[in-house]
């Protein structure tokens, strides 16, 4: 599914309106199968070569044929050749699969990043900075934890896919934590 200015971490929900016809087909044959699909952004004429394939988590039909859903993240993938002649886009992709940081540098990098988003919360309200607080507490590995934390604080549709892009965990944590200092909810 090729949508405009929209991203999806692995680990991150995003809710659909499935709406177009060829949306539809696709859909119907992704609950036929294994419930997935993936989701890449369109970004002036091209649609972004790095996107998430997600699992529908719940999916509700309307009485005029449209559906509301939920898609779950899984895993990043890259596009690597659109298929022609299918109602719908597909496109051949493989998957995208970070390397965890050694013991010490992901401890380090899940407090340095835990403390920036600490710092941008500082002035919301304490059961706002709790709730994601509490999201966070549930990652036991950087990569994760940048995923929850792209997916929750960072609305800027450029940013979100140079984050997606980033394979690297440790750089994708550096671009999160300097995000996040430039932005401070409520001061």
């Amino acid at each position: 599914m090729i949508l405009p200015d929209c991203t999806l971490f692995p680990h991150g929900g995003l809710p659909l309106f499935i709406f177009e016809e060829r949306y539809r087909l696709m859909l119907d044959r992704a609950l036929e199968g294994d419930c997935v699909f993936a989701v890449a952004r369109q970004s002036e004429s091209h649609a972004a070569s790095i996107g998430t394939v997600g699992l529908v988590r719940a999916s509700r039909e309307r009485e005029d044929g449209t559906s509301e859903l939920l898609l779950h993240g899984v895993i990043r993938v890259r596009f690597t050749e659109w298929l022609e002649d299918e109602a719908f886009p597909t496109a051949l992709i493989e998957p995208l699969l970070g390397q965890p940081l050694e013991k010490d540098r992901n401890s380090a990098a899940m407090l340095a990043l835990k403390g920036s988003v600490e710092d941008c919360l500082s002035g919301m309200p304490e059961e706002v900075r709790n709730g994601v607080l509490n999201l966070l507490s549930q990652a036991d590995e950087a990569g994760l934890m940048a995923d929850l934390v792209a997916q929750q604080l960072v609305q800027d549709p450029d940013l979100r896919q140079l984050l997606l892009e980033t394979i690297p965990v440790g750089e994708r944590v550096s671009l999160l934590c300097q995000f996040l200092e430039k932005l401070k909810f409520g001061n």
